[in-house]
């Protein structure tokens, strides 16, 4: 049957939707949905996809390079070092014994050396959206193997950017390095020795262009206050990078990660974050259909045995070498068997790199096939393991269950999201900041937000009224959402939308008049903040207390703030120079932090906890 590419896309999503809520109901991940939904739609079920479907594939896989553009926005550096003992521990001591395991069996079955080479170079990987999607579920990330488990898919993301850059040197092949006729790509017309020399001069490039090019870029796109523009800059940015990557003759995910990486420690983190991720679901929904629908039953027709038992054995070889990590490290046998489960599966990017491997012809079709089989199997097999694991092992076997469910023993302090950092919200932020309290602020004022992030505070550009933008700022796992929006309307908004969907959430709001207030009240919020200099204090002092302060000590800090916050007015008042009191600004909060730390000195022993009839 042959079908419009339109057509083609429209049965791929109706697969989509259809099959997704069906595999959730039997207890199934969305990407076995989306690849049960490809096959059921392919040319050997029901064949309603034409002769689209590896072109849709292709076209796709800018979901994955999306996928990866979002790993390198999350890497900031301070949190890279914070788990970084177990990132490289747990990370590489998994990759290089999988890789062993896998290498020594392909090669035995009579695979050769470059290609047993790189077939366990792509089986090593294990499923990003499959793992983070069953953490999410489950609510694990605090735990011992939710850390665990994102340290190692962390590495492997890391390490698929070392790995797109091997291949093509792996490839001696004249077609390979031109890829196609109608491509011209720089590294033709270099010889073999410079090559190197190219991935080098591609990277730094991008590093160059991320500092000075990008962030000044989407400055420039925020002022004009469209939030579909700065989204076609995302987008812009991305498909450009990509571009210029393959135009090099590098992997386009490579660059996408590289970029991410650049803008990870800018103030449009967030916004980037929210609207790149509904087009890389899509996309990533599209491509795993387009797997399902590709996949060659009459390859595994030919060779039951072999696909079959080469998917088990993968799995067995790395949930071994997974459960034995594992144990290395002293987690007990419920972390042990979540880790060896949860990850033993051949993740998405395997497609991509043995597809990736096939176009630089280091496999040929038939090969190609089977192991893009094998690894769709391994992705269907991996959540029935968890089933098993969760219904035999825990009940029968598993003694230490209880423990799985403790948090790790690092004590975080409240999450705390201020939206809105005018007037009214930068004196609640800084009595904050002037406390040790960190938080996240999300601002739509680029200039505003500039400023503010030269003086040391966590501030983000953004429409908090996006619910992507919320989720990404991490509206889910905060615990106090602080409103100090000037529009009283947007107010509101988030007040109705936070308590429908966050309803644990405590929420502190700011109200411009007695009506306001009584809007809010009726909406089932207490903590109303009529604005002035002193209800924002009151606000601060409020969330201070909230986060464990004694309440007599919170009061004071209020009122030495109000103190310093009159004197350093006077003194700013007295600048003509913008630049000078810029820096006056940063020499005000450096004075208040040191100020209201000296006056706390005094109340070290009730700072924090004690009797609270003391503080009536």
């Amino acid at each position: 049957m042959q079908n419009s590419i339109a057509m083609t896309i429209l049965i791929f999503l109706g697969a989509a939707i259809i099959m997704v809520p069906l595999g959730k109901k039997l207890g199934l991940s969305s990407v076995i949905g989306y690849i049960l939904g490809g096959i059921l739609i392919g040319p050997f079920c029901l064949q309603l996809t034409g002769r689209d479907a590896a072109d849709i594939m292709h076209a796709s896989e800018l979901g994955v390079v999306m996928l990866l553009f979002l790993v390198g926005l999350e890497l900031e550096p301070h949190k890279l070092w914070q788990i970084r003992k177990r990132i490289l521990g747990l990370g590489l001591s998994q990759m290089l014994l999988s890789i062993v395991g896998i290498f020594f069996v392909f090669y035995v079955a009579g695979f050769g050396l470059k290609k047993s080479l790189i077939i366990s170079l792509c089986f090593a990987m294990s499923s990003t959206a499959i793992v983070l999607q069953t953490l999410k579920e489950k609510n694990l990330f605090r735990t011992v193997s939710g850390e665990s488990s994102f340290s190692i898919l962390l590495f492997q993301d890391i390490a698929v950017i070392p790995i797109l850059a091997l291949l093509p040197f792996l490839s001696k092949s004249e077609r390979a390095v031109k890829q196609s006729e109608h491509q011209e790509i720089l590294l033709q017309y270099v010889p073999d020795w410079m090559q190197p020399f190219i991935v080098i001069f591609g990277v730094l490039a991008l590093i160059l262009l991320g500092r000075y090019i990008f962030i000044p870029f989407l400055r420039f796109v925020s002022k004009s206050g469209l939030n579909e523009l700065l989204t076609a800059a995302s987008l812009f940015l991305i498909i450009g990078v990509s571009e210029l990557m393959i135009s090099v003759g590098l992997s386009p995910a490579l660059g996408a990660f590289i970029a991410g990486v650049m803008l990870a420690n800018s103030e449009f983190r967030h916004e980037l974050a929210s609207d790149i991720d509904p087009f890389k679901g899509l996309l990533l929904a599209v491509f795993f259909v387009s797997v399902g629908a590709t996949i060659n039953f009459n390859i595994i027709a030919e060779k039951p045995f072999f696909i079959f038992s080469a998917a088990f054995i993968v799995l067995a070889i790395k949930a071994l070498v997974l459960f034995g990590i594992g144990k290395y490290y002293k987690m007990n046998n419920e972390q042990s068997f979540f880790l060896a489960f949860a990850l033993s599966q051949v993740g998405e990017f395997a497609f991509v790199l043995v597809n990736f491997a096939a176009s630089l012809y280091l496999i040929d079709y038939q090969a190609n096939s089977e192991l893009m089989a094998i690894v769709a199997i391994t992705m269907c097999i991996s959540p029935l393991l968890l089933i098993f694991k969760e219904k035999v092992l825990d009940n029968g076997f598993i003694k230490q269950k209880n423990e799985e469910n403790i948090e790790l023993g690092i004590i975080k302090q409240r999450k705390i999201i201020i939206v809105g950092f005018g007037f009214f919200g930068s004196t609640v932020g800084r009595l904050l900041k002037a406390n040790g309290i960190r938080s996240t602020v999300l601002d739509n004022d680029p200039d505003r937000v500039a400023l503010l992030r030269s003086n040391g505070f966590n501030v983000y550009y953004g429409d908090a009224t996006k619910p992507a933008l919320l989720r990404a700022a991490g509206i889910e796992e905060a615990e106090l959402l602080v409103l100090c929006l000037d529009d009283v309307e947007k107010n509101k908004f988030l007040v109705d939308y936070c308590k429908e969907n966050y309803p644990d959430l405590k929420i502190f709001v700011r109200a411009k008049n007695r009506l306001d207030a009584y809007d809010f009240l009726n909406k089932n919020v207490n903590n109303i903040y009529r604005e002035t200099l002193g209800t924002a204090v009151d606000m601060a002092v409020d969330i201070l207390k909230e986060n464990g302060m004694r309440k007599y000590t919170a009061r004071r800090m209020g009122k030495r703030f109000m103190l310093i916050d009159k004197e350093m007015t006077k003194r700013l008042a007295k600048e003509k120079d913008k630049d000078m009191i810029t820096f006056t600004l940063r020499e005000s909060l450096e004075r208040e932090a040191e100020l209201l730390a000296l006056d706390s000195i005094s109340f070290e022993e009730n700072y924090w906890s004690g009797d609270e009839d003391k503080d009536k």
